[in-house]
């Protein structure tokens, strides 16, 4: 079986450079996918897109190049419901990876289990409509029920904009709560703009909730640029990053993402990402806590 690419949308980055920030022992990328293969894990009829296939094997390979010791898998909404790609990944990790996985209220106990198993401690609502369609709250918040005497936690991935609107119910989450990608603010407002005070008033009142401080790529408006002769990427977002590990240090993750779906304009290269980590943690401890202490706390103990 073959899957066609959505039009426009870029393969990821072929050769990333090798970071010059030494990651702590122990790392964890806590946020990145594995795409199919198609013919192996098809992709789900009501996908709103198809990306390339990006197998474990090349995961796995990014993550030795990188420096990382561990990975966090999570599904994607390309694959629908089906997790298959995400376990196949985990059992084939050494114990050196988890999953997040994405479920309907038509999974059984018995699948939770078998996935429990495999290493998957946590389950993703997806609010971006133009990635996924409306599933109702209640639905999720049963969804939530079930997971939680598991010990997992709930992934959210929402614009920032939709913070408001989505307020009740992530508070009323009977679980950890983990946010996708510092909430997705609009950097162009800065860190005092409405949509990320709002975020942090959240993570501020509610001490269950957490945050992924990734995808600058996505964020930034300047991108990478030079500054001081270095490609010294997404300064736009540091600001963003920095606030979130120096005021919830207890309660962040880091991760790069990879393979980066849905971009059309340019695919970062993920050495820049790496390299990115310590603009936004800035000394030892707080390199520590952001991608070994809370990745391992959340995921491994």
């Amino acid at each position: 079986m073959s899957f066609e690419k959505t039009p426009g949308w870029l393969d990821w980055y072929a050769n990333p450079s090798k970071p010059k920030f030494v990651l702590p022992a122990g790392a964890v990328d806590a946020h990145c996918h594995v795409f199919g293969p198609g013919d192996q894990f098809p992709f789900a009829p009501e996908r709103k897109y198809t990306p390339c296939d990006a197998s474990k094997d090349q995961l796995f390979a990014l993550r030795e190049h990188l420096g990382f010791d561990k990975n966090v898998i999570v599904a994607a909404s390309c694959h629908g419901t089906d997790n298959r790609a995400v376990v196949d990944a985990l059992l084939n990790s050494n114990n050196k990876a988890r999953g997040v996985a994405t479920v309907n209220r038509q999974v059984k106990d018995q699948e939770l289990e078998e996935m429990h198993a495999a290493g998957v401690r946590g389950v993703r609502f997806n609010f971006l409509k133009r990635l996924v369609d409306f599933t109702p709250k209640e639905e999720l918040m049963e969804i939530a029920a079930r997971v939680a005497p598991l010990g997992w936690h709930v992934v959210v991935h929402f614009e920032g904009a939709d913070l408001a609107e989505l307020w009740d119910f992530f508070t009323a989450l009977p679980t950890k709560v983990v946010v996708d990608h510092m909430g997705r603010p609009n950097v162009a407002q800065g860190v005092d703009g409405p949509e990320f005070k709002l975020f942090i008033k959240l993570l501020t009142e509610h001490e269950n909730i957490w945050s992924k401080v990734t995808c600058p790529e996505r964020l930034s408006v300047t991108g990478p640029r030079a500054l001081n002769g270095e490609q010294n990427a997404y300064q736009d977002v540091v600001p963003f990053g920095r606030y979130l590990v120096e005021n919830f240090s207890d309660r962040v993750l880091s991760g790069t993402d990879w393979p980066h779906p849905n971009l059309s304009k340019y695919m970062p290269d993920d050495g820049l990402l790496v390299d990115w980590i310590p603009h936004i943690a800035r000394t030892p401890e707080l390199q520590r806590k952001l991608l070994v202490d809370n990745p391992m706390r959340l995921y491994w103990s």
